[in-house]
């Protein structure tokens, strides 16, 4: 039996808007949309590959908020965990240094105008009850 491979995904908010990131690579992805991240190293939890990824692939300063209820399948092996975080008071702009060649701010009537990857879609659609309330101090319900 393989190890089963965790990738995290950021749902990054701010002002009630969802970061969206565009692929650069690889091909097949290239020119779609998912939420930001990568693979959880060894010794990592999920929160603390979160900010890792966010400082490497967006130049971001972020705040793991919680986990979205859930996870989902990738590619064989692989499987999708997604955390809301927001940015650090002072934190620097997010800029796509890594992976990605564009970024956007979705609003709640924007977030299904971009292409998203076919497997960011559900998770994409769980995260959307924090964009209302990441900004405070306290998490979602639930969550």
């Amino acid at each position: 039996m393989t190890e089963r491979i965790v990738v995290v995904g950021a749902a990054l908010v701010h002002d009630g808007r969802l970061l969206a990131a565009r692929r650069s690579a690889p091909p097949e992805l290239a020119g779609r949309w998912e939420l930001p991240g990568g693979k959880i190293e060894p010794g990592e939890t999920p929160e603390q590959a979160l900010v890792r990824e966010l400082r490497e692939e967006l130049g971001v300063a972020a705040e793991p908020l919680g986990r979205v209820p859930g996870e989902w399948p990738l590619k064989p092996g692989y499987v999708l965990v997604v955390c809301a975080a927001r940015l650090l008071p002072g934190s620097a702009a997010p800029r796509p240094l890594e992976d990605h060649d564009a970024l956007r701010w979705l609003g709640p009537e924007e977030v299904w105008d971009v292409d998203w990857l076919d497997q960011d879609v559900p998770a994409v659609r769980d995260a959307l009850p924090w964009l209302d309330r990441a900004d405070g101090p306290a998490a979602p319900s639930g969550a």
